[in-house]
């Protein structure tokens, strides 16, 4: 669950990070919320494909590590 957290975090950071460039540059709150997203938007299928199988196999990998940790410490 740690590594979820700070993946978050950096990930909830680095965007406030990137939407107070685009801001200071002159942009509106809409128009760098886009700048931040547009990425997103030019992706292939094949790309968004393995995007989320990635983000899948992450969440999942830890999903699987704390139910097996919570049951490790029902035996105790």
């Amino acid at each position: 669950m740690k590594i979820m957290g700070i993946s978050l975090l950096m990930l909830g950071c680095l965007m406030a990070f990137s939407l107070g460039i685009d801001i200071f540059q002159g942009f509106d709150v809409s128009q760098a919320l886009y700048n931040a997203v547009s990425p997103f938007r030019v992706m292939e299928v094949s790309e968004l494909f393995v995007l989320f199988f990635l983000l899948f196999l992450f969440f999942a990998e830890s999903v699987y590590l704390f139910i097996k940790e919570r049951k490790g410490n029902q035996g105790k």
